[in-house]
């Protein structure tokens, strides 16, 4: 997989996340999820992801995680496994910055320079600001599925839908 080393899309610098990003994307992975899906999902996966669950998942996920540095701090990340946009979240003080639009900007171009056509990306049905958002990016919604979100010890099927990035 490819990833800049820096790159200035819109407000935010963009670099490969390093194990001093751990606690900064740990944090705005669980803001952003609590945000996102509570509500929206199995309580299953509500109890699946603790507080204590981020950090463990943001240490195993930082060769696939780009961040975001926006007025000298991590204001967002994306990670990437293959051709999906796997997680993509940002600070709530960044958000309305184009800090989430340059993050999937870049998660689109590095599934393209892996060799895959499209990205796409899973949005629980529920979570009706992250649908719009993908929209207004120009992904297109392809419709409803069961997204099988990984938890210890197997998975939760979670109503989802898929959004694939415009072909370009």
């Amino acid at each position: 997989m490819s990833h800049p080393t820096a790159a200035t899309p819109g407000p935010a610098e963009l670099r490969r996340a390093t194990p001093d990003d751990t606690d900064a994307v740990a944090r705005i992975w669980h803001e952003g999820w609590t945000d996102a899906h509570l509500g929206h999902v199995p309580d299953a996966l509500v109890v699946a992801r603790t507080p204590a669950s981020f950090p463990e998942r943001a240490r195993e996920r930082m060769a696939d995680t780009t961040v975001a540095v926006h007025r000298g701090a991590v204001a967002g990340f994306v990670m990437v496994a293959g051709d999906e946009v796997d997680q993509l979240y940002v600070d709530r003080a960044a958000r309305g910055a184009d800090v989430g639009g340059a993050l999937l900007r870049h998660a689109a171009q590095t599934v393209r320079d892996a060799g895959h056509p499209r990205a796409w990306l899973a949005v629980a049905t529920g979570n009706t600001p992250g649908r719009r958002f993908y929209a207004r990016q120009g992904w297109v919604d392809e419709g409803r599925f069961v997204h099988r979100a990984p938890v210890p010890g197997g998975t939760v099927e979670v109503d989802c839908h898929r959004f694939a990035s415009p072909d370009r």
